[in-house]
């Protein structure tokens, strides 16, 4: 196994050369990759080149990807290999002393039984295969030490066998054989609220920042609340709850905001998912760069560059409020060289109508906050100027007298 384009080592001529392929928007990647094997291996018929993975069957049908496969003779494989399922990944392979990991990924199930229409599961994976045990699975990777499992069930909550797969990681937690859980796709809040007592199970089975999904509008907001209130009464902190937005998609900028000021309100922290859709083919997103002309990556029609720029910035600002516990944020206290410990301790005991004079940037998550031109997006970068610091001591009672310590233009 090898990433990405190196020369090849071991086989003269190798017989098969398998390239896996991960989103469609990362395509460019896969036929740098195909191409640079073909040049090294001219000669098709003593070397098959097969794509597989996400791309792969999501596009194979297509003209363009046709038209690519028949220039570098290339077959492709569609779907799930069924055979490759049966057997456990080699960690061993990616345990190289550089970008060693601490965890192994599970499937406990494949497939998902809603259509949504900006996922590629359902198409992928039609059918919802279930697993009743993920023992024997993991066990070659608890051999290696690695006790912390990530699940990559598109609907976890959704398996038959949910109950039972729970009560297996609790003996396992119990006797210490694994670490921490994950569900890296989040829990299907609706399949939460029918079965409220699989939180409290999730809880002792070790999984650890929830995440719940709310795809859909503002209205929604009483079901989302009660499935968060399910998990904080398992246990789960409330700052370690995520809830899974995806935006530069059907719903506005302004309905997003609303969305993100209700989370702001429980105070959850948002995992935010730009969209792209199942057919685009690259994406070349800068969030410092004026992009709005549309050419770079995909903007929904409802929604312009400076916007899709900006919810992003707040969603960042706002976590950051959420998981320190504060009132407000600003991009100069990210800075540990802007100020001394005390100076931060005595921001934050300021009244905000005070701090504002010490941090021109200080922002409040409480209210929508649109991007300055909604046509163009202008990335504001602090230039930091240093002023004569008249400091005695820390005390409510004698903040008045710091002057000004950093300026912003």
């Amino acid at each position: 196994m090898v990433r990405g384009k190196e020369g090849h080592t071991k086989f003269e001529v190798p017989s098969r050369i398998e390239i896996t392929s991960l989103f469609t928007y990362w395509s460019e990647q896969v036929w740098d990759c195909v191409k640079f094997y073909r040049e090294q291996f001219p000669n098709s018929r003593m070397t098959e080149i097969r794509i597989g993975g996400i791309y792969a069957s999501l596009r194979y049908d297509a003209s363009d990807f046709k038209e690519k496969c028949k220039k570098y003779k290339v077959t492709t494989f569609k779907g799930v290999h069924k055979s490759a399922e049966k057997l456990s990944p080699d960690y061993k392979l990616v345990m190289n002393g550089e970008n060693n990991i601490d965890y192994q990924i599970v499937h406990s199930s494949r497939g998902c039984f809603r259509k949504c229409g900006f996922c590629g599961t359902w198409i992928i994976e039609p059918e919802f295969e279930p697993k009743k045990s993920i023992k024997k699975i993991i066990e070659p990777g608890l051999e290696l030490g690695l006790k912390n499992l990530v699940f990559y069930d598109n609907n976890l909550l959704y398996n038959p066998n949910i109950k039972e797969l729970l009560e297996e990681l609790i003996e396992l937690k119990k006797q210490r054989k694994i670490g921490w859980c994950e569900s890296q796709s989040g829990f299907d809040g609706k399949l939460l609220l029918e079965n409220p007592e699989l939180a409290v199970m999730l809880k002792k089975a070790g999984f650890r920042e929830p995440r719940i999904a709310w795809d859909w509008g503002f209205n929604q907001h009483p079901g989302v609340e009660k499935q968060i209130q399910i998990l904080k009464d398992a246990g789960f902190t409330q700052k370690d709850i995520y809830v899974f937005m995806i935006y530069n998609w059907d719903l506005d900028f302004e309905e997003m905001e609303n969305k993100r000021i209700k989370c702001y309100e429980w105070k959850v922290q948002i995992s935010d998912c730009r969209n792209r859709p199942l057919t685009q083919l690259h994406d070349h997103y800068k969030p410092q760069k004026d992009q709005s002309d549309g050419n770079e990556y995909h903007i929904n029609p409802n929604w312009t560059d400076a916007e899709v720029k900006q919810f992003r910035k707040n969603v960042r600002r706002q976590n950051i409020i959420v998981r320190q516990g504060l009132r407000y944020h600003s991009k100069l206290l990210e800075n540990k060289k802007n100020f001394t410990r005390e100076q931060f301790r005595a921001l934050k005991a300021m009244p905000i109508k005070e701090a504002r004079k010490y941090l021109p940037d200080l922002w409040r998550p409480s209210k929508i906050t649109p991007p300055k031109n909604r046509e163009k997006w202008i990335a504001e970068k602090e230039k930091l100027i240093r002023v004569p610091l008249v400091f005695d001591t820390i005390s409510t009672s004698n903040l008045h007298k710091i002057s000004p310590i950093i300026q912003m233009r």
